[in-house]
């Protein structure tokens, strides 16, 4: 058993757009492949485009989360509330254009067959309207 005290970090542009601090909580010890991550966003920040070959779980603990797929479908999750991405399945996650959120990012990391494991592949930046057309009606 050990101590962990992280300490978080800004996410890359290469990757996220806004501010987004992420602590990692958590990362298995061979056999383990998992990982553990607090991600926090800033209003208007989000993941750009991404897959896990094993799936993800996101545990909202704050705010209202906004999960999308490529088909369209956009979960609007609160704290409390998890959202389980399928293996394999493209998508993104963040916060509203006007609400802090943060979530609790929970994933394992697949070998690629040369024995290097990886638990994302991540592709483009969600477009302005596709990140627009998420956001939660307003009152």
């Amino acid at each position: 058993m050990q101590l962990n005290t992280p300490a978080p970090t800004q996410s890359p542009t290469a990757t996220f757009t806004g501010q987004v601090l992420m602590t990692p909580l958590a990362a298995g010890e061979e056999p383990s492949r998992l990982s553990v991550a607090l991600v926090r966003f800033t209003p208007g920040a989000r993941t750009h485009w991404h897959v896990h070959p094993l799936g993800q779980v996101l545990h909202v603990t704050e705010g209202v989360a906004l999960v999308g797929t490529r088909d369209g479908t956009v979960v609007r999750a609160r704290a409390g509330d998890s959202v389980v991405c399928s293996p394999g399945e493209e998508h993104w996650h963040g916060a509203t254009a006007d609400a802090f959120a943060a979530h609790l990012a929970i994933q394992e990391a697949a070998d690629d067959g040369s024995g290097a494991t990886s638990p994302v592949t991540w592709r483009e930046p969600v477009a302005e309207d596709v990140y627009r057309a998420a956001q939660p009606p307003r009152r």
